[in-house]
């Protein structure tokens, strides 16, 4: 580790460095350079935390943290990109972190993909295959990978907030008379994203890591577009609310967006 460490715009001693983020919460949130992922950082960071912002593109992700930085927060960026779908990428990502904190406290599954406009989406009958399993692997197993690589560093300092960022779309006992488009490969991913939610929360009962999805609702971001009826900023408030739960807090969860219905409500899976 170099003698100084960069924080902010500042360099600082490694000894300043160390007792700073030995109390400073560390907080990871993937595909963070924009829209609602970026959000996300930002009200982590507004609320004392120190959040790695990344993105599949380096630059994308150092671009946000030097805004976010540059707002007075406490943010950060990896020297290299971060893949959810690559497991070397995910690998040298939890090496970075464990190298540079030796710890992560709060993890945000927030990158995505949603190949739901491609017309072989409109219909289950059409959906290509190929197609199905890169977004499986880039929503739900992209998640795995990450909990995989950093819940050990959550199970040696005893505290740990898992928050995967699902849809309503993903609610089995709804399906039959929802209004949402079809997107079988969106809902298949994030229905297998909640599953690996719900499998976490399960091993890691008593940990005090604590395991919880929740959907965004229809959010003005690129994915959602700009008729949407919401902003970032509200699609925001439940990831932050289930990444900074006190100690003993709900896990196991999949939750509706709190801006819509005033606070925390569990959707029916």
């Amino acid at each position: 580790m170099n003698d100084t460490q960069p924080l902010g715009f500042e360099y600082i001693s490694q000894a300043e460095f160390m007792e700073k983020h030995m109390t400073q919460k560390i907080a990871v949130v993937t595909g963070s350079y924009k829209g609602l992922g970026l959000e996300i950082a930002r009200q982590l960071a507004q609320r004392g935390l120190q959040v790695i912002v990344t993105a599949r593109k380096v630059e994308a992700a150092q671009q946000a943290a030097v805004t976010l930085a540059g707002s007075g927060l406490s943010v950060e960026a990896p020297p290299a990109a971060l893949d959810v779908a690559d497991s070397a990428s995910v690998a040298a990502f939890a090496a970075w972190v464990t190298e540079r904190h030796g710890r992560v406290d709060v993890l945000v599954n927030n990158a995505g993909v949603n190949p739901k406009l491609a017309a072989e989406e409109q219909s289950v009958l059409t959906a290509l295959p190929e197609v199905f399993l890169k977004t499986v692997d880039t929503n739900a197993v992209g998640a795995l990978r990450m909990a995989q690589a950093l819940v050990p560093l959550m199970r040696k300092n005893g505290y740990g907030r898992i928050v995967n960022v699902s849809t309503e779309m993903a609610a089995l006992s709804s399906i039959a008379g929802d209004h949402y488009p079809i997107a079988p490969s969106y809902r298949a991913s994030k229905v297998a994203l909640n599953m690996v939610s719900q499998l976490l929360a399960k091993e890691l009962a008593g940990s005090n890591i604590l395991v919880n999805s929740y959907s965004p609702g229809w959010t003005k971001t690129d994915m959602g577009g700009p008729h949407a009826p919401y902003t970032a900023e509200e699609a925001a408030q439940t990831a932050v609310f289930l990444a900074t739960l006190p100690d003993g807090g709900t896990t196991g969860g999949f939750y509706a967006e709190m801006r819509k219905l005033g606070g925390p409500v569990v959707v029916a899976w």
